[in-house]
């Protein structure tokens, strides 16, 4: 680390990402008490339980670096809540969609995040190796359903 400002920015960057992360959680947690007994509900708890995962990651890294890591998603916590009325409104497909468009914000998160001057080398490995390229596959699995 260059200077305690650096390591605040780092800070901040990953808590971003956390955010995300405890977001994407929650809205899968909405999804699945819609979805949960159709086909797509097994892999919807298989990706929920992958955000869990990912977010013990970045909660590590920021315990790490001696930051406090964000506990609530924040802004990103009524993401979780459109899902849930939307499933209920208009039912599993269109809580599949929901959670797509989440997962595509993720990868812009993530690739900002390998933009980002205050993210630190290592840390770009770690989303360049693990969270970008699997949220990137969260993609692919849903499209599958929303197209099935």
């Amino acid at each position: 680390m260059h200077t305690q400002e650096h390591r605040e920015q780092t800070i901040d960057r990953l808590n971003r990402l956390l955010r995300g992360e405890l977001s994407a959680v929650e809205t899968y947690q909405q999804a699945l008490a819609k979805v949960s007994n159709e086909p797509a509900g097994e892999e919807l708890r298989r990706i929920m339980a992958y955000h869990e995962t990912a977010s013990a990651k970045l909660r590590s890294e920021i315990v790490q670096l001696g930051g406090e890591p964000s506990v609530s998603s924040g802004i990103w916590g009524s993401w979780a809540q459109l899902v849930e009325g939307t499933a209920k409104l208009f039912g599993p497909e269109t809580a599949l969609a929901a959670l797509k468009q989440g997962e595509s914000h993720g990868v812009a998160e993530y690739e900002r995040g390998l933009e980002d001057e205050y993210v630190t080398a290592e840390h770009k490995t770690l989303i360049r190796s693990e969270l970008l390229p699997q949220t990137q596959t969260h993609i692919q699995t849903l499209d599958r359903f929303i197209s099935a």
